[in-house]
């Protein structure tokens, strides 16, 4: 058996209909694991435009929940529980939010005139979220004596954004800086992953965050240019190409590992 094998192991992906979601559930199902999809919403439309030809799949679950609410998380574990008949071998905390190319002005305009309200908004999700699936999910992993989890991070909680790659919409007349509560939120993670992978190393559960970079997603065709410069494989990244490092950090082949950061950024964070 090798050691990268998945096969009848529970994950859990959070954020499962977003395009990493996606990706992250299908590639550890194709692997034998048996995938619960977190997510907002179990509507058969939403589900079916983003998973088409794997709704079928026997290793894939669809599961209503809400990672700022506990109570939400709590029933949507005993719905994996009673579903593939065990607890979690592992979680992907994937689920976030960020700038979206049509925020309103107030929000992609000047650092000092940020809403609070938005900036909550970031911290609860991706920051907040992550924490509460942790006690709940992790917690349980910790009362049965194994797991891992893997805290998804990003470029911009490790470095600052390059504001000159959005210098296409300044030049058609915005106003337009990517925000701060984004950056904020993932860089919690860090720690937050070094703390628990501490706290629970007695109870053998592993903790690692990955640091991931821009996924090509049809962006605008500046944008695209302006950060393929600053990459040194030149382009951005597939989807895809992350469900690699989550296999190993799921698996037995990382089992001497927790509490690190798994960089997978193109070389974006080193020079």
């Amino acid at each position: 058996m090798s050691r990268f094998d998945l096969k009848d192991r529970v994950i859990v992906v959070t954020g499962g209909l977003g395009q990493l979601g996606h990706a992250f559930a299908v590639g550890l199902a194709d692997e034998g694991a048996k995938v619960a999809v977190f997510d907002l919403t179990t509507d058969r439309a939403r589900i079916h435009a983003r998973y088409g030809d794997h709704l079928d799949n026997p290793n894939l679950q669809f599961v209503k929940a809400d990672v700022t609410s506990r109570s939400s998380l709590e029933d949507g574990l005993a719905d994996v529980i009673e579903h593939f008949g065990s607890v979690p071998h592992g979680l992907i905390n994937n689920a976030g939010i960020d700038t979206t190319p049509d925020a309103p002005p107030d929000v992609t305009g000047p650092f000092e005139d940020f809403p609070e309200a938005t900036f909550d908004h970031v911290m609860n999700v991706n920051t907040k979220g992550v924490m509460q699936c942790c006690q709940v999910i992790g917690g349980a992993m910790a009362k049965a004596g194994r797991g891992s989890i893997i805290n998804v991070g990003s470029i911009y909680g490790v470095v600052s954004p390059d504001q000159g790659l959005y210098e296409d919409r300044r030049k058609n007349g915005e106003v337009f800086f990517k925000p701060a509560a984004y950056s904020v939120s993932k860089s919690a993670l860090y720690n937050l992953t070094r703390y628990l992978a501490t706290y629970w190393a007695p109870n053998g559960v592993r903790t690692n965050i990955v640091t991931l970079a821009g996924v090509f997603n049809d962006q605008h065709a500046g944008f695209q240019e302006r950060y393929r410069a600053k990459v040194p494989l030149g382009r951005m990244a597939m989807a895809t190409e992350y469900v690699g490092g989550m296999v190993f950090l799921l698996s037995d082949a990382s089992s001497y590992t927790t509490g690190a950061n798994l960089v997978m950024d193109g070389g974006f964070t080193a020079w």
